[in-house]
């Protein structure tokens, strides 16, 4: 499966006239609020936005599952869709997978996820260990394997995720433009 990195989130600042001093960010969704007072200016809310989106991002950096935990999140998923029969012996990020979301050694048992899906919805981090659980019962990509697929219910909205932010990689860096 091709990778690229994850897209921007919108972002939303919400100026209240009660807040005085305090910013403060939090995820909604596919997008980000920044709660900031009514009185700064549009350089210092550009500067909080930064610093904000900065301190989520570390929060969330923290919060990545670990090996251990994908593991057991593959198990959970593998019971719950696949009545348990895809069984992985290991199951780890790595960072050496720039074209491919994620891959899988049926031979092994093992799987790799690429480093470049975390921080992405959970419901797409979910579908690319599901598609790669179910390489180790059926090794191509036929009709048989999506079948297997079709029983994950966010299975179209994760493939459709995944084309947006490759498609989005695909596209023309477009240089700033510069302030004056």
């Amino acid at each position: 499966m091709p990778a690229a990195d994850p897209p921007q989130r919108a972002v939303e600042v919400r100026r209240s006239a009660r807040r005085r001093r305090t910013v403060s960010a939090y995820r909604e969704g596919e997008r980000t609020v920044v709660l900031i007072p009514a009185r700064m200016s549009e350089a210092e809310e550009r500067r909080w936005v930064g610093v904000m989106l900065d301190k989520l991002a570390a929060q969330e950096s923290k919060r990545t599952l670990g090996d251990a935990e994908l593991i057991a999140r593959a198990e959970r998923l593998s019971e719950q869709y696949f009545g348990g029969r895809a069984r992985p012996l290991s199951v780890r990020w790595v960072t050496n997978q720039n074209t491919r979301w994620g891959s899988c050694t049926p031979a092994e048992g093992s799987i790799r996820l690429s480093h470049r899906i975390q921080g992405m919805p959970e419901y797409v981090v979910d579908y690319v260990l599901l598609h790669e659980l179910a390489h180790l019962l059926v090794p191509g990509h036929g009709p048989r394997f999506w079948e297997l697929l079709e029983a994950y219910p966010k299975t179209e909205r994760a493939r459709g995720f995944l084309e947006g932010v490759a498609a989005a990689e695909r596209m023309p860096r477009v240089p700033a433009a510069r302030e004056e």
